[in-house]
């Protein structure tokens, strides 16, 4: 069955009045990892599991762009809700997840834009209900405005990340190396959470995706016997 993000691209291509044309569109792609056909890395997903949930809340174009990461989270993490962003609606099927009583949602964003006694810097990875980490999935300038224009959110605590990494992320440009996307985020929000091997397997996974699509595009194979492979490989292929 096809994952959140999956079936939220289709549900946005079924809207849509012109069809969207990506960077590299002309290339055929794999359905499933959206990577070129010749390097496909589908054999490579890992199969873990996680006591964490993730709500992506993503801008209007993300799902339907080949390097967006919230994809990838959905690969790894099994408990993973996808919703698109709306200025003026908001999708009751949100407001439900929000409103569940197993789990404890918190918005992952900087605590400099958020009242201080929202901010919250650590997550109880011994609490019953599971934390359920809201992502807003887009630019940063995009996220901001949503952050801001999101009233259902406004009474949730934010978990403020004190990262001191840089991104390794390179399918997309940013003007700052502390932006990590959407997919280095959640990895750091799973092992806050104890969930240390989807963790890894994220991050891993984020990798070997990136490898795999920039090789495809320079035209070069990845080395499948890298660090990256090996750790995949370990864990176990679904």
């Amino acid at each position: 069955m096809p994952h959140a993000v999956a079936r939220l691209r289709e549900a946005r291509l079924a809207q849509s009045v012109k069809p969207f044309i990506a960077r590299g569109s002309r290339t055929p792609r794999c359905a499933r990892c959206r990577v070129a056909i010749s390097h496909c890395l589908c054999s490579l997903l890992p199969r873990v599991t996680a006591n964490s949930a993730v709500c992506l809340i993503m801008h209007d174009v993300e799902p339907l762009k080949p390097s967006n990461t919230g994809w990838l989270i959905a690969d790894i993490v099994p408990d993973t809700h996808a919703f698109t962003w709306k200025r003026t609606a908001v999708d009751p099927a949100l407001l439900a997840l929000l409103d569940d009583p197993q789990y404890q949602p918190m918005v992952v964003f900087p605590g400099e834009y958020a009242e201080p006694q929202r901010v919250i810097s650590t997550v109880d990875a011994t609490a019953v209900k599971r934390p359920l980490f809201i992502l807003l999935d887009a630019t940063w300038t995009e996220a901001r405005k949503m952050f801001r224009k999101s009233p259902y959110l406004n009474q949730l605590p934010v978990l403020s990340l004190q990262a001191d990494v840089l991104s390794r992320y390179r399918l997309r440009r940013s003007t700052r190396s502390e932006h990590l996307c959407t997919a280095e985020v959640a990895a750091l929000c799973l092992g806050m959470a104890g969930d240390n091997l989807a963790a890894s397997a994220l991050d891993s996974w984020l990798d070997a995706f990136t490898d795999h699509y920039l090789g495809a595009k320079h035209h070069r194979m990845p080395d499948l016997d890298d660090a990256t492979h090996r750790a995949l490989s370990a864990l176990g292929q679904r």
